[in-house]
């Protein structure tokens, strides 16, 4: 197979397939994790003899690592390359913005590039540009505290319904309303009780019935707040959750969801970090439920590879925060950082003039139809759920070794040059969010590896 070299590659961008030249992670990533282990702090990086391997560049939908193998990245970099990684308007953009001013002071003397992209995403925004406020973060966690902090100064009311498998981040306040005990657990003490968490019901495997349990609990939830002195202000969710396994839920349950927590003096937070700019086939994911929440997270992709996520909603919600009288007492120092708004704002002209939003629909429908298709004779396959260029392999049925789930279908994968990262409770999805930029190419290559270390796994652990 032809290759040269990243990022500088003469055939046409993103055309790339993988070609793994040493067994991964090869002796360059294995003399790197021994130099991160005796640096950096032992809880973030998992070390073991089969991973991880070490990027040194990227492009498009490919990655190398520092042993020279090279990779179709089918997870996008969490979901945040949704252009590609190095788009090369974006990182001209950069280029050019990182010569002209790389920090300015976001809330005291912004640089003008911020003001810019708030107008941008408030154009974008389901309430119209004259409608809609927006408060700049750099990470998904902080949009999310931003947005429970708005909701407590616009209703006064405390408490927050989530929903099981919810992940929202690790911060104090987003971890609150993270389901999964592994991140809860060791910081329990320090979380605010006030939340109550309630099913939430995937198409695949409870429809209806599942939905009706839902929403009475919600009810259920809802009283339980006023009972226990924590009324609740905000209900918590995402459209389609992401690490709790790319559940989507019935029709019609989001706009079930809204109209009982209004009527209840709720509002409605949906957290579309990881679906929204384009990621399902809708600009957000809640276009394809006909809902508007009151309050919209958006992260991950905006900021086309550098930190940046913000916080949206209506001038009626977002006005409950007070003028600045010079000291904001919501900040950051990096808040409205001219790169990232910079990058956000070429990203955002990348994903309309290139189609990527239809894009992420019509390649999503070849990528669930070859899928089924490849796993058709493979024991133990449950399903392939999602929406979009979103979507999640679920294994563990008939026929699938017990206690064998996506991690080992990872690391099968990444032997044969395939970035995937296991989803839900129990590992037991295979979760996918390539770049819409990959190439039928780069998708019928992803789809024949992914079948074969799919495979692998279950006829090994299988015997």
């Amino acid at each position: 197979m032809n290759r040269s070299p990243l990022p500088h590659d003469p055939l046409p961008f993103g055309a790339r397939l993988p070609r793994v030249v040493v067994a991964p992670p090869g002796p360059a990533s294995k003399a790197l994790a021994a130099r991160l282990s005796r640096t950096e702090a032992r809880t973030v990086t998992w070390l073991s003899p089969e991973f991880p391997v070490f990027w040194t560049d990227a492009r498009g939908a490919n990655v190398r690592d520092a042993d020279g193998n090279e990779y179709l990245d089918l997870n996008g970099a969490f979901g945040v390359a949704v252009a590609g990684h190095a788009h090369p308007r974006i990182t001209e953009v950069i280029r050019r913005q990182a010569g002209r001013l790389a920090h300015g002071m976001g809330d005291i003397h912004p640089p003008r590039v911020k003001v810019e992209l708030l107008e941008r995403l408030a154009e974008l925004a389901p309430w119209g540009p004259a409608d809609t406020r927006i408060l700049l973060a750099n990470s998904g966690s902080e949009a999310v505290e931003a947005a429970l902090k708005t909701a407590l100064l616009a209703t006064g009311r405390p408490g927050i319904v989530a929903f099981e498998g919810a992940y929202h981040g690790l911060t104090l306040g987003a971890l609150a309303s993270t389901f999964r005990d592994h991140f809860r657990g060791p910081f329990r003490e320090r979380l605010y009780p006030g939340v109550g968490f309630v099913p939430f019901p995937d198409t695949m495997e409870d429809g209806e019935s599942g939905a009706q349990a839902a929403l009475e609990a919600l009810e259920q939830a809802l009283d339980d707040g006023e009972e226990r002195g924590h009324p609740v202000g905000t209900v918590l969710l995402e459209p389609i959750q992401g690490r709790g396994g790319v559940r989507v839920p019935p029709p019609g349950f989001l706009r079930e969801v809204a109209r009982r927590a209004r009527r209840r003096g709720a509002l409605v937070l949906f957290d579309e970090i990881y679906t929204g700019l384009g990621r399902t086939g809708t600009l957000f994911a809640l276009e394809a439920e006909g809902v508007v929440p009151d309050l919209l997270c958006i992260g991950k992709a905006l900021g086309g590879g550098l930190p940046l996520s913000a916080c949206m909603g209506p001038a009626a919600v977002m006005d409950a925060w007070p003028p600045s009288t010079g000291e904001a007492i919501h900040t950051s120092t990096f808040l409205g950082h001219p790169l990232a708004c910079a990058a956000a704002l070429a990203f955002l002209d990348v994903l309309e003039e290139e189609g990527l939003v239809e894009r992420a629909q019509a390649m999503g429908e070849t990528l669930v139809t070859q899928m089924a298709e490849a796993l058709a004779d493979i024991p133990g396959i449950r399903g392939i759920r999602g929406r979009g260029m979103f979507q999640g392999i679920v294994v563990g049925g008939p026929g699938w070794p017990e206690g064998v789930g996506g991690r080992e279908v990872m690391l099968a994968a990444l032997r044969r040059g395939l970035i995937v990262l296991p989803a839900g409770a129990r590992g037991e999805v295979v979760e996918l969010s390539p770049p819409l930029t990959l190439t039928t190419g780069q998708l019928e290559a992803a789809v024949e590896g992914l079948a074969e270390a799919v495979k692998e796994v279950a006829l090994r652990e299988s015997t």
